[in-house]
């Protein structure tokens, strides 16, 4: 079989903006809604996760609590390990867990959102899986379904382990699906402050108190990969998501962070390329009462593209070709690529318009011969 692509041209002329840049080693910023990615930079190319590992120990607990593995009023209780490797002896970010007391999740999970801390992580890690190391194959577990490619976890909290790593872009993933998937205790991560065993502490993340719509999320750094930062703000409706690594210093990444997302904010509107159930394309049948099939989208195809200075956008219809009868309506067999030059910008599923049943014996026997002929060309 045969991977499939032709060129598909949008009803009007898309485009996306050139010539913008950021200081970043690796960035992405994509627009929550579509997925449309508005500024990429090394996306794919893997750091050290540091702190943003938290984010995955997060999706677990918040997972959990979906599903009623967990409830607010669980209580775990506080090892040594815990304690001395990330609360208040090991001098990084903590919620000042007491050795041998046993702590709520809900608490729990504020002294993550809010204070981003190791002891909250390792607690959390060992009352959910018995160890972290256990916990840490359930986080790449998890990871491999959400289609996160570079990421591998070690510990719960980021703190350096050389297996530690991901990419800008898995994180943009697993920001995105954290925020579409637990909207309620993602709103954690917005609080201005959490006060435990008697000490209050405010949000680690420096965006939160800046005027540009951030809501959340948390930040991170690594020797070897600098300070980076994983966040969301909305404006108008707009929500983005950017993903930073590789800046020099935290002041450097809080400036850097604003100007970007206040780019994003600005510089782009929504545009509709097709609408839903409109013919995008046709897919060649084997075997079938008709040699073609048209191809649409369930929901209309949007995208966000630059108000000023645009370049020309294309797309593509990939499948694998060709289709074989019996085709249903309605089953997935592609999907629509939309670029900027060489740079995908969004992958939106397409769907069969009609059925194809199975043709005559005359239909399949021509249908073999042209496949034939066009594998020996």
């Amino acid at each position: 079989m045969l991977l499939a692509a032709f060129a598909v041209f949008p009803s009007a002329s898309q485009t996306v903006q050139a010539g913008f840049e950021s200081r970043a080693g690796q960035a992405l910023l994509i627009e929550a809604d579509t997925g449309t990615v508005l500024y990429a930079k090394n996306e794919a190319q893997p750091i050290a996760s540091a702190s943003l590992a938290k984010l995955m120990t997060m999706e677990l607990v918040f997972a959990a609590l979906k599903a009623g593995e967990l409830s607010a009023d669980t209580e775990f209780p506080v090892s040594e390990h815990a304690w001395r490797t990330g609360g208040a002896p090991s001098r990084t970010a903590t919620m000042f867990a007491a050795l041998k007391s046993r702590i709520r999740v809900e608490d729990l999970v504020k002294g993550v959102t809010v204070q981003m801390a190791n002891d909250a992580c390792i607690i959390l890690a060992e009352g959910m899986e018995g160890s972290e190391e256990k916990f840490a194959e359930r986080m790449n577990a998890r990871a491999k379904a959400l289609g996160l490619k570079e990421t591998v976890f070690a510990n719960a909290t980021g703190l350096p382990n050389p297996l530690n790593k991901t990419s800008a872009r898995d994180m943009a993933l697993l920001a995105r699906h954290i925020v579409s998937s637990y909207p309620d205790p993602y709103r954690l991560y917005a609080l201005s402050e959490f006060e435990w065993n008697k000490i209050l502490q405010r949000n680690r993340n420096p965006l939160l108190a800046m005027d540009i719509g951030a809501d959340g999320l948390l930040t991170g750094y690594a020797e070897e990969s600098g300070y980076a930062i994983v966040a969301s703000a909305t404006r108008d409706g707009v929500r983005l998501f950017l993903v930073m690594s590789g800046l020099a210093s935290d002041k450097e990444r809080t400036e850097e962070a604003a100007r970007v997302l206040n780019w994003g904010l600005t510089s782009f509107e929504r545009k509709r390329v097709f609408e839903a159930g409109e013919v995008i394309g046709a897919a060649s049948v084997y075997g079938g009462a008709a040699s073609s099939i048209d191809l649409i989208a369930k929901a209309p195809v949007e995208i966000f593209v630059p108000i000023a200075n645009p370049e020309r956008l294309s797309a593509r219809i990939v499948y694998r070709w060709p289709l074989s009868a019996p085709v249903a309506a309605g089953d997935q067999a592609g999907v629509l690529r939309i670029f900027s030059g060489e740079r995908l910008l969004r992958e939106v599923p397409l769907q069969t318009a009609a059925a194809v049943e199975p043709g005559s014996l005359r239909r399949k026997a021509t249908d073999a011969l042209l496949e034939l002929l066009f594998f020996w060309l």
